[in-house]
């Protein structure tokens, strides 16, 4: 199949509505964010059939956009408006298939050693039971700024 080089290729020029809100991926995906502060981050995300792979199972690629999309949320909370920063690598570990229902992203800022932010999540069902587990490291742009927190604590 032929990609179509046409103004839908990009670059892509938008306005976020705010700082901590979902960009046009994430509401592709139907994410919600729930909560973003002191470093914490709670996102939402429905198992809709757009997001099945062949077997009729929930994606793996959109349950790692959604933990991503948490630690980032995470991230900005504790980061200036503005601030330029990028996931340099992420690990997961698929625990239970998803057959349906929402997702739950709980996600938090882990540490941070100079530019460096690593971040984690834990994806939940409906159940409540931990589907997938998700860690990252972020890079942080040269001269940004981080409001003062204490990892973990509020």
């Amino acid at each position: 199949m032929a990609m179509n080089k046409s103004n839908h290729t990009g670059p892509h020029r938008f306005t976020m509505p705010a700082w901590i809100s979902c960009a046009p991926f994430e509401k592709m995906l139907g994410m919600e964010i729930v909560k973003a502060e002191a470093g914490e981050a709670i996102l939402r995300m429905p198992f809709i059939e757009s997001l099945a792979q062949g077997a009729g199972l929930m994606h793996g690629g959109a349950m790692v956009s959604l933990a991503d999309t948490a630690v980032v949320m995470a991230i900005k909370s504790v980061v200036l408006p503005g601030t330029h920063f990028a996931t340099l690598s992420m690990q997961n570990r698929f625990l239970h298939p998803v057959k349906q229902g929402i997702l739950e992203a709980k996600a938090s800022v882990a540490e941070r050693d100079g530019s460096i932010i690593k971040g984690s999540c834990n994806i939940f069902d409906e159940e409540g039971r931990k589907v997938m587990i998700f860690e990252s490291v972020f890079k942080i742009a040269k001269n940004a700024e981080i409001k003062a927190i204490v990892y973990g604590k509020p």
